[in-house]
């Protein structure tokens, strides 16, 4: 790749990552202004159960599968000469008649919906207004995942990486201008509205795609959009166990809501405040492991499965390291938190201890969700679609469910936290565990070692950080979650390296990786002595691992196995 060339790249990946920042930034802020404004309270319960319709449907139309589907197909079309129109003439239309379907049964069948979804809910007659308005995003998320999808392929990724930007502006522009005259509902005509902007952003770039495509495809069979809609037939196929995957993973939510609409108005709200502060860990580990992906997809492309089975545990060990410390922080400070970021307006102090509360237990199973999601990963990376995350989820849900149906009514929301920690949790171990089988030599005794003693060291970090709250009573709030960020931090980092340099040879990796980036840019994604490794029995252990120690050793290079944990 040439210096312009990769300078390009560069620009292109700072330009979307602060689009996305800023997005993701302004969805926290729209929580906030919610809780200011409406609390947690029988309205913004009402709106969290029309808010499912959206929250399904973006992974489904916008991230996962409609990327999985469509930039491949447009990628494919391209390489042919063939260009956009005659995918974009012969399948948007039929998609955009197909989802519009789909939300016209949603209006219709709106109160139906309500009933399925949260049927002891107080509020149902705004949640039912509140659905038939977002019941708009089935399209509107369709059309702009199909112009992301297709201007990704393109190499745009400028606007695609606005949406989420625009959404949250449009909503929160909705909920200042209307709050006052129609209350919670004017959330759920944000939601519209916003979704609306999120094709708008795209479309002017998404014209110019059109207008550069060939007005005559090079290929007779294209002529008709015939091999585009092959293709597309084709990638469902591919796509449909991430599409189970993605799905059964969101119904934990909609097993908590269901159940929650049962307990004491304001629970469903008091959940959904609970789990937005928690998973923002969850997130910035997937996030900080997420520039590895490649290199994991090309080694399992290579068939090079000891390279994908170092990569798993060292990515394993970094995104434990940060969900886990973060855990010992937000059990520790939990209700100090909570009383900062939402104990303002209409939100009162009762909100908060139930708020906290929640999130305490919840921090219990940020580790199995950040592991599901760097499982997951793995078993899609392969060449054929596997359909084992979603079998494995599956369980995991019924877990949740049986859990949450059976303690909800007498330990109330606290008891449907530990039931989604649960489950997310036996799914995390499950997953690693089958890796062995199929995907890498993973050895299941070094991960549960690994994880162990980073557990260890993060119960040792939230002894120390409720020690600190607990000194610090009288002191600002802002001062107690400082000097206990530290504190945590800090207790963490010293118990993490005394448990095993290996713990610390991952990040040492990761940073030795950016020395290196030229020569990964240009493809070269194993070092050579993986490529002599993989596949000779003489370089094994008895138990299918890589032989050769941690220690400094394991430090040393920049993607050296994970060092054997200590007995």
């Amino acid at each position: 790749m040439t210096g312009g060339g990769m300078n390009s790249v560069g620009r292109a990946a700072a330009l979307s990552g602060v689009l996305i920042a800023a997005g993701t930034a302004l969805g926290f802020a729209r929580d906030l202004v919610m809780a200011h404004m409406f609390g947690a309270s029988g309205s913004t319960d009402a709106f969290l159960v029309a808010w499912t319709i959206p929250e399904t449907v973006s992974p489904l139309l916008i991230e996962d599968a409609m990327a999985l589907l469509m930039v491949p197909v447009v990628t494919r079309l391209l390489a042919r000469g063939d260009g956009l129109r005659p995918l974009a003439w012969s399948a948007l239309p039929r998609m955009v008649l197909g989802l519009s379907l789909v939300t016209l049964a949603l209006v219709v069948a709106a109160p139906a919906v309500v009933d399925v979804l949260a049927p002891g809910l107080d509020a149902d007659g705004a949640a039912v207004q509140c659905v038939r308005l977002t019941a708009v995003t089935v399209v509107t998320f369709g059309v702009a995942g199909f112009m992301s999808a297709t201007l990704r392929a393109h190499h745009v990724f400028g606007p695609p990486a606005a949406i989420y930007l625009a959404y949250n502006v449009g909503i929160l522009a909705l909920i200042g201008g209307l709050s006052g005259l129609v209350g919670i509902t004017s959330a759920a005509v944000g939601v519209a509205c916003g979704s609306l902007l999120m094709v708008a952003v795209q479309a002017p770039a998404f014209a110019r795609c059109l207008r550069a495509s060939p007005a005559s495809p090079a290929s007779p069979a294209s002529a008709s959009g015939s091999s585009g809609r092959v293709d597309v037939r084709l990638g469902l196929a591919a796509v449909a166990p991430v599409v189970v995957y993605t799905v059964t993973r969101q119904a934990q939510v909609f097993v908590e809501r269901f159940l929650g609409s049962e307990l004491a108005v304001g629970s469903i709200s008091h959940l959904n405040y609970a789990q937005k502060v928690a998973q923002v860990p969850m997130v910035l580990s997937l996030l900080i492991v997420t520039v590895t992906f490649p290199r994991l997809a090309r080694a399992s492309a290579d068939g090079d499965t000891w390279q994908v089975a170092r990569r798993i545990r060292q990515d394993l060990v970094i995104a434990s390291t940060v969900v886990l410390a973060a855990s010992a922080f937000l059990v520790a400070f939990a209700p100090t938190l909570i009383r900062v970021l939402f104990e303002h307006g209409e939100f009162t102090a009762a909100d908060t201890a139930s708020t906290a509360s929640i999130m305490r237990v919840y921090a219990l199973g940020l580790w199995g969700q950040s592991a599901v999601g760097l499982a997951a990963r793995a078993f899609f990376a392969q060449r054929r679609p596997t359909w084992r995350p979603a079998r494995v989820l599956g369980l995991g849900l019924a877990v949740t469910a049986a859990a949450g149906a059976a303690f909800a009514a007498s330990a109330g929301t606290p008891a449907l936290a530990a039931a989604n920690a649960a489950g997310i949790t036996l799914a995390a171990v499950l997953l690693l565990g089958g890796l062995r089988r199929g995907i890498a030599p993973v050895s299941p005794r070094r991960i549960a070692a690994d994880v162990s003693r980073l557990m260890l060291a993060a119960a040792g970090a939230c002894a120390a950080g409720l020690l600190v709250a607990h000194a610090a009573a009288g002191t600002p709030a802002l001062v107690q979650l400082a000097g206990g960020g530290l504190a945590t931090t800090a207790v963490f980092m010293v118990l993490a390296a005394l448990a095993g340099p290996d713990l610390v040879a991952p990040w040492i990796a990761m940073r030795s990786r950016r020395s290196v980036r030229g020569r990964t840019e240009s493809g070269d994604t194993s070092e050579p002595a993986d490529r002599t490794r993989k596949n000779d029995p003489a370089r094994q252990d008895g138990r299918g691992e890589p032989p050769g120690g941690g220690g400094p050793a394991g430090a040393a290079g920049a993607d050296v196995p994970l060092g054997r944990p200590r007995g």
